[in-house]
């Protein structure tokens, strides 16, 4: 007798590197209690022999298969889109091709919290960081993360009122990551990804919160998830993040250029306070004293120059990463 699919597990990829195949390795060895699963690969124009990989694969395990579009079709809520219209599974389950399960049992606790209520539309699980991360970034994602919860924890619209007031409340609420998650289908059959360039995991949270559905927080279900990215790569990324946090809740984190300084030395002395409070040798603190100086000057001048790019294309052209993989130059 024929198992039913419980889960699809959609994986965007372009060049994918080492890190996808320990990635893939791992959500082949995940254990489910009852049902199977199957792994939905979509490459974007791979010429790294991620390709090649997951071909491999293919001739050893029946449940991988193998969608190719061209680099210009690639799109964060479209190519997802694609995946599940192609999955058979009962839940849609996206990971980042980046994202490496912690253990075996990942997708099994990721899928748990379905079983708490019917109303739950999507669940996300805790990310910790990658030994390289840099140590304030691994602060933040330990932070953050603990602030949703110890436990599974539900989250629904409870007070229309503080949601339309309160920003935090409505952050707090809508906040969704598919580098690691999981969706009803028939959820999705009724409200799919949106077709955005940055944020279509949040703009989807924010869909299905408004419209009555729950969503649920597990740290059972854990994944390695951080970047180190060069200073030219943060900025970038801090552009194209909060550009999308203006789109979603007309967020604006800089009102002025001349309030950059002032909050680039607010968040550097923070950080100095953090800083001295490590067990780190003086000459380490030094040195991430001075980049934080240089990680802020980004963050904020990104921000100030995200915000003002949805309403001046022409920034994007020059400043988004996001802006050059819709249009077909898709580096990673």
């Amino acid at each position: 007798m024929t198992q039913k699919i419980r889960a699809s597990v959609i994986i965007p990829v372009k060049n994918g590197g080492q890190i996808f195949e320990k990635v893939l390795n791992k959500v082949l060895e995940q254990e489910l209690r009852d049902g199977t699963f199957e792994i939905i690969i979509i490459d974007s124009g791979s010429s790294d022999g991620s390709v090649e990989f997951v071909r491999s694969k293919m001739n050893k395990r029946n449940n991988v298969r193998l969608l190719q579009i061209e680099p210009r079709e690639f799109g964060h809520g479209k190519t997802r889109n694609l995946g599940a219209s192609r999955a058979k599974g009962e839940i849609l389950v996206f990971l980042t091709q980046d994202a490496l399960p912690y253990d075996n049992y990942w997708l099994e606790n990721l899928l748990v919290p379905f079983e708490i209520d019917d109303n739950i539309a999507g669940v996300f699980g805790r990310h910790i960081p990658y030994d390289d991360c840099d140590i304030f970034e691994k602060e933040l994602i330990n932070r953050h993360f603990q602030g949703f919860g110890e436990e599974i924890t539900v989250h629904y619209l409870e007070d229309k009122q503080r949601y339309k007031l309160d920003e935090g409340y409505r952050h707090m609420l809508c906040f969704y990551s598919d580098n690691s998650s999981a969706m009803r289908k028939s959820i999705w059959k009724k409200i799919p990804y949106p077709d955005v360039d940055f944020a279509e995991d949040q703009l989807w949270a924010k869909q299905i919160i408004e419209r009555g559905y729950k969503k649920a927080y597990t740290p059972y279900s854990i994944v390695y998830h951080s970047h180190r990215y060069s200073f030219r790569e943060q900025f970038r990324r801090y552009y194209d993040e909060y550009r999308g946090l203006n789109n979603i809740y007309n967020y604006i984190p800089v009102k002025s250029v001349f309030l950059i300084p002032i909050y680039i030395c607010k968040h550097w002395f923070s950080d100095m306070c953090f800083l001295f409070n490590q067990n780190i040798l003086f000459r380490e603190k030094i040195k991430w004293s001075i980049y934080s100086i240089l990680k802020n000057t980004n963050r904020y001048l990104g921000a100030y120059l995200g915000v003002k790019g949805n309403r001046f294309n022409i920034l994007n052209k020059i400043f988004s990463r996001e802006y050059r993989i819709i249009n077909g130059d898709r580096e990673a």
